[in-house]
This record gives C-alpha cells, sequence and structure tokens, in this order.
C-alpha cells in the first residue's frame, strides 16, 4: 500500500509540474513534438534517434519543465520567454534581436542550435540541448511566451475558463487543449495536413517570424479581456481554436524545419 501511494504522489508531482511551470502544457507540447517528428528528414531522423534512443520528440518535449524542478537548473527559467516592448512592428523586433544579449528563448535557441551543429559535442550535453531545444522551440509559440513585457506572459490577467478562476496564460498553456479532448497523437494526426509548398514556406520562416506571430497574436489576446476575472468559455473556444490550431501546427513545422538544419 505504501508503495503505490508513493507511486501516486510521485506521478502527480510530474503531472502538475509544467502546468505551473508556464509553457504548454504536457499535451501541447507533445502535440507540437508529434508534428515536428512527422516531418523529419531522414538524416535528421537518424542523428536524434542516436541522441535520445528510443524516446521521440513527442516524449522528451516537455523535460526541460521537469528539470525546472531541480534548483541546479533555476538559470533555465528565463530561457523559456521573451518578453518586448508595445506596439513593435516586424522591423523593429529583428532590429531588437539583433542586439539581444539577455537569457531569454531567442538568444537561447540560437545558442542551442549552434552547440548542436559541433561536431565535436559531447553526449551528455547533446541529450540535454536537444531536449531544451524541442521545448523552447514549442514554448515560443504559446503566444504569452513571445509577449509585452508587464503582466508576467498574463499570468496576472485574471480570468475565469467557465467557472474556475485561472489567468489568461494558463488559458493558453492547458485549458483550451485540454478541452479539446483528444491524445497528442489524436489532436497531432488532425492538424498535421499541410501541402507540400505551405510545409517548405514555414520552415523557411525564421525565428524573428516565429516570435513576431506569437507577439501579435498575444496583443490580441490582451485586447479580447476587457475586465478583471472575465468569464471565457464555449464563445472563447469557438473563436480561438482555430488561432491555437496554427500555433501548435507552425510550431511543430518549425521545429522540425530547425531539426532538419541542425542535422541533415
Amino acid at each position: 500500500m505504501r508503495v503505490r501511494f508513493i507511486k501516486i504522489i510521485v506521478a502527480a508531482f510530474f503531472l502538475y509540474l509544467p502546468f505551473q511551470s508556464g509553457a504548454w502544457g504536457l499535451l501541447g507540447h507533445r502535440i507540437v513534438g508529434q508534428i515536428a517528428q512527422n516531418h523529419l528528414n531522414g538524416r535528421a531522423k537518424k542523428a536524434i534517434a542516436g541522441i535520445l534512443g528510443n524516446e521521440s520528440v513527442a516524449m522528451v518535449a516537455n523535460y526541460a519543465d521537469f528539470l525546472k524542478s531541480d534548483s541546479n537548473y533555476k538559470y533555465l527559467d528565463a530561457w523559456h520567454y521573451i518578453n518586448f516592448e508595445t506596439g513593435l512592428s516586424y522591423q523593429a523586433l529583428q532590429d531588437y534581436l539583433k542586439v539581444d544579449t539577455i537569457a531569454d528563448a531567442y538568444t537561447r535557441l540560437t545558442f542551442l542550435t549552434s552547440e548542436l551543429k559541433r561536431k565535436d559535442l559531447e553526449q551528455e550535453k547533446k541529450v540535454l540541448y536537444l531536449k531544451l531545444l524541442i521545448h523552447i522551440a514549442g514554448d515560443v509559440h504559446q503566444p504569452m511566451h513571445s509577449t509585452a513585457a508587464g503582466d508576467r506572459g498574463g499570468n496576472d490577467i485574471k480570468v475565469q475558463w467557465f467557472s474556475q478562476p485561472t489567468n489568461l496564460h494558463s488559458v493558453w498553456d492547458t485549458n483550451l487543449i485540454e478541452s479539446q479532448e483528444l491524445s497528442y497523437t489524436e489532436y497531432a494526426a488532425a492538424l498535421d495536413h499541410v501541402t507540400a509548398a505551405e510545409l517548405a514556406d514555414l520552415q523557411k520562416q525564421p525565428l524573428s517570424r516565429w516570435l513576431y506571430d506569437s507577439y501579435v497574436v498575444s496583443d490580441q489576446l490582451r485586447a479580447d479581456i476587457k475586465q478583471p476575472n472575465q468569464r471565457l468559455s464555449y464563445d472563447y473556444n469557438f473563436r480561438y481554436l482555430k488561432t491555437l490550431n496554427e500555433q501548435l501546427l507552425k510550431g511543430g513545422i518549425h521545429l522540425a524545419g530547425l531539426l532538419n538544419e541542425i542535422f541533415g
């Protein structure tokens, strides 16, 4: 009985972590990871298998959130998001990124990409860096992770999801996705229907475009909250499901393109 109780507590702990750490929840990251897996080229598949072994991209996609429970990795917290000034054009955002030197999702993804291209990178670092890159690339497609500063990525914007008190960040982390009542494989299969031309176009987009598209969406989401504790329910799901699905799909395809570039 005691062993069973401990197993339940441990399982609950790991299920709880992603929702508190501020990213796509377990489901969202795995959807992005599964879509990415679908679009890896042969060389990338082989290289990734050599690093991750039997673990798939989807199954390691939440590792960076689990890792944050270890105090030795507290410094990773800032790697999961990037904040900007309000009202930036795409050109202004690009100009900012050219001089960005702080630890944030942009500079860390750039660092991880560069490191993973190294032929002499030791295996232990390859495993860690690949898992971090997979996660953070997913993170920046959650609109509240590439956003204007001031409200902690929507965590300070209090709303109700149906009758449950929460915040705008959590709605986009988990509530909207879980409301569709699909497994990550079912959700990925439902979304992943792009033409060859669409695939090629999305995979040509630079990281700055990923960030700007999320930034624009996040502005729209804030503007839609008119009052504190605003109730969001069926109508919100109806209006934003397409946006949610587009962000998840783009996250997976962008990630695949990045992995193909690194390992292909």
